[in-house]
């Protein structure tokens, strides 16, 4: 989403959508999901040997992951699906917000670099576009299995600063088996959990003649996971503890004005943030507070989810996105997280839903060098106890404190 003070709420309202709760046994079985998907689109399915664990990928929207599942095909979907939207079966000139728990985008979004606004114009949302690459362009399929598929891209885009970028994406996704999952997330065995993982392997290539650098603008590799909201679904954020004059502000909530007390908490160690689809706000923490995960808890649903990426061990840079031509370009966030709802007072949302989010650092890419970016999702359903058990060794606090973050 959009890094600015000034709202987007004239956007919001163009691709507002009507909202279908993704619960079990509630809602959209993921086979309703598959079902409507394939109807429009060449769906992917991946799976394990029992069809327990299942995620569709549809290469047509940029070779997004667009739900999972962790109990076959009765069982819900995790990603929220813009079901209206692409039963319209149109392409906006703006954006296309089909919906999907792990998609691709570049960065940044605004600024002297932006990728979203064109060249003289002016900060504002009338010159603000999702360029049709990250967007309306189909990725190709090159190599595909029970449990991965393979896609790729090649594209020419500008920037804000009239930079063109001759670019190749590599893009592939792959379904975890749960002895990865405990692995991964260095939790002990899951025998006893239900779970679906799975990753994304994004790989930008400068595929020009000459180097990507700073003074003309650089990118970043950018995955958005977009999840059903819950009344009671809490984002949970650790993060490392210290002052503000060596690691900066714990966290960053201007992105659409500062997030009220009552939806972000800061405890020691962690950032409590609502994921409700109600009422429009995000976050970000820099490299030097973010850890390598975040989550969120749905008590209703029973199920805990964690996003994990490959962060680098040395400091490094991040695009920024304000609206506005800035000092410091390089001085964003790594890991976001935004919360649905409607722009203004009266106003439908986009959704709604809640995202999780991480980025990859830039570099200065010479002809043919790449950028790597790892990002993970894992679903997970088990008893309280068992998922506190995971809570405490995660975020190092228990269920019962996720719960009570924000009693209503």
């Amino acid at each position: 989403m959009i890094k600015i003070l000034i709202p987007v709420a004239t956007w919001f309202l163009l691709v507002a959508c009507s909202t279908t709760e993704n619960s079990e046994p509630m809602g959209n079985t993921f086979q309703e999901d598959i079902d409507f998907l394939k109807q429009r689109s060449d769906a992917i399915i991946l799976k394990n040997e029992d069809g327990s664990s299942q995620i569709v990928v549809v290469p047509e929207y940029q070779g997004r992951v667009m739900t999972s599942t962790l109990n076959g095909e009765s069982g819900m979907g995790f990603g929220w699906i813009n079901y209206e939207k692409i039963r319209e079966g149109t392409m906006d000139e703006r954006f296309n917000a089909y919906g999907g728990e792990d998609r691709f985008w570049l960065g940044p979004e605004g600024g002297q670099f932006s990728l979203f606004h064109k060249k003289g114009g002016k900060f504002t949302l009338d010159n603000w576009f999702v360029p049709k690459q990250l967007d309306a362009d189909k990725f190709t399929v090159t190599d595909k299995s029970q449990d991965h598929v393979s896609m790729e891209s090649d594209f020419n885009i500008f920037n804000y600063s009239g930079t063109e970028f001759r670019v190749g994406v590599k893009r592939s996704i792959r379904l975890l088996a749960m002895k990865e999952i405990s692995r991964i997330l260095k939790v002990g065995q899951m025998d006893d959990y239900q779970a679906v993982g799975f990753e994304s392997e994004n790989h930008l290539i400068n595929q020009g003649d000459s180097a990507w650098t700073k003074e003309t603008g650089l990118l970043s590799i950018w995955i958005l996971g977009m999840y059903n909201p819950g009344n009671e679904v809490v984002i949970v954020i650790p993060y490392y503890q210290g002052g503000t004059g060596s690691l900066g502000e714990i966290v960053n909530d201007s992105y659409f004005g500062e997030v009220p007390p009552d939806r972000l908490k800061i405890d020691a160690g962690v950032v409590y943030f609502m994921g409700d689809g109600k009422y429009r706000s995000k976050i970000g923490l820099n490299w030097m507070r973010a850890k390598d995960f975040l989550g969120s808890y749905d008590p209703e649903r029973n199920v805990l989810t964690v996003v994990r990426y490959n962060k680098p061990e040395e400091k490094s840079e991040y695009v920024k996105s304000m609206w506005e031509i800035m000092d410091d370009p390089y001085e964003g966030d790594v890991v976001n997280s935004y919360n649905d709802g409607p722009p203004e007072p009266g106003a439908k949302p986009m959704g709604p839903f809640y995202e999780l989010e991480t980025s990859s650092p830039v570099k200065p890419l010479k002809p043919g060098e790449e950028i790597v970016h790892i990002h993970q999702t894992f679903h997970i359903r088990g008893s309280e106890e068992q998922l506190n058990s995971l809570t405490e060794q995660l975020f190092e606090v228990k269920i019962q404190q996720i719960k009570d973050a924000f009693s209503r």
